[in-house]
Order: structure tokens, then C-alpha cells, then sequence
């Protein structure tokens, strides 16, 4: 399933949400030039790979710079290809606004970092000794996916799904939607070969955990216009 909109709308712009867009796309469309080889060095250098992490000894072996701190911020703007980078952006585009409404711009902001982060966090402890470097914003965003499952839980989301050749397009609750994308990457992270097998499903799983837990340090009630149970939302619905 695919979201293409929702339908709650926005009190205000989301200028960070609009920085993530460019900043994310900005990077990729650095990276396109690269060779084979070049990307491969980006990724290891600029992405988290949990091995340089949690076993130092390994890292000096392999020639790992030092300075642990820089790619904790810069995986979350490295894409590994289009449609990784088109999913991810789409993805924030429809539920981010909303969630940056009810926080304001510099919460969001650290929200998003905390939230990716903690997407890491649970990643690593899953695949310590992975050796694949982590990269893209899906950590981050499926914390904006968590918050959202709270905070709008009567929206609607309009969706498309391919059956064999023919598309469909549907409504259906965002508590469904979430709900089922949630599950979805918690029954892939148990399946997935060690490693995830080239995905951190287990990052997914932590970022969306850490959106919802976190959601009640960044959420100002002030700005929750369109929250579930809120009057405004009320007299809108």
C-alpha cells in the first residue's frame, strides 16, 4: 500500500518538513555522480555501519576514519536509489506537515533527530555485528509515523494498491494504515535473515516506538487543532 494523501489539513507551513525535501534530495543528487566504488565508500564512511560501532578493534582493522559522531546525523540524507529516496520523501510529505503543525518548527526538528536515533539504537542492538551500512531517512520518518498514529487516528488516508495490473484506490483510517505498516515491518523483522537482509526493519520498528513515546514531550496542546478529541477538530469534522 502506498499513501497519497490525507485529510488533515495544516494551520501552518511546514518549513522544516519543506528543508527535509531539499536537504534529502540535495544529497542524493550529489551522490548520483558516483562510481560503484565511490558510493560504496560514502555509505561506509558517512552511513552507521553497527560493526564500527560495537567493535572498535574490527574498525581500525578495516581502515575506519575516526569520528563516530558525524554519521550518527548524515545517514539519515543518504538514499541508496530513487525509489528508496521517493518513498521515504513521500512518506514525510503526507504525514509529516501534521505532525510539525502540532510542535512547531525547531520541536520538530529535534523530535525528527531523537526519533532517528532511536530508530538506530534499536537497529544496532538487533544487528550488532552487521557489517551493512544503515542509510536513509526511514528511521526518522517512521517516528513521524508513530506520532501521527496518535495524534490522528480519525484521519484518512487515500491509498493506492496494485493488484496484479489493476490499481486500486481506497480510503481507510490512518489508524489502520499505520497499524498495518507497523505490523507489517515487526513480521519482517522477525522473518529477515540476520541483518535484515539490505533492510533495517528493526529501525522502522524503533523509530515508529520512539515517535509515539516521545510524541508527549514535543506536542503543544496549543497547536493540536486537528487532534483527536480536540474542539477544533470537532467542529471541522
Amino acid at each position: 500500500m502506498f499513501p497519497l494523501r490525507d485529510n488533515i489539513p495544516s494551520r501552518h507551513r511546514p518549513y522544516v518538513v519543506w528543508t527535509l525535501l531539499v536537504l534529502n534530495a540535495l544529497f542524493f543528487l550529489a551522490c548520483l555522480g558516483l562510481s560503484p566504488a565511490e558510493e560504496f565508500k560514502v555509505f561506509h564512511i558517512f552511513g552507521v555501519v553497527p560493526a564500527r560501532y560495537l567493535n572498535p578493534q574490527w574498525a581500525m582493522w578495516q581502515g575506519y576514519p575516526e569520528g563516530l559522531l558525524m554519521p550518527l546525523v548524515t545517514h539519515m540524507f543518504l538514499h541508496s536509489g530513487w525509489l528508496h529516496l521517493i518513498a521515504n520523501m513521500w512518506t514525510l510529505w503526507i504525514f509529516g506537515d501534521n505532525v510539525e503543525d502540532v510542535m512547531g518548527p525547531f520541536r520538530f526538528l529535534l523530535f525528527y533527530a531523537l526519533c532517528g536515533l532511536g530508530a538506530l539504537v534499536v537497529h544496532m542492538v538487533a544487528s550488532p555485528d552487521s557489517t551493512i551500512p544503515v542509510v536513509g531517512a526511514s528511521g526518522a520518518i517512521a517516528g513521524v509515523m508513530g506520532a501521527y498514529f496518535f495524534l490522528y487516528p480519525h484521519a484518512k488516508v487515500v491509498t493506492f494498491l496494485p493488484i496484479l495490473i489493476i490499481p486500486f484506490v481506497f480510503e481507510i483510517p490512518a489508524v489502520f494504515y499505520l497499524g498495518a505498516w507497523f505490523l507489517t515491518q515487526v513480521f519482517s523483522g522477525m522473518l529477515a535473515p540476520a541483518g535484515g537482509g539490505g533492510v533495517a526493519w528493526w529501525a522502522h520498528i524503533g523509530g515508529f516506538v520512539a515517535g509515539m513515546l516521545l510524541l508527549r514531550f514535543f506536542r503543544d496542546d496549543s497547536r493540536c487543532y486537528y487532534c483527536y478529541r480536540s474542539e477544533s477538530w470537532k467542529e471541522w469534522k
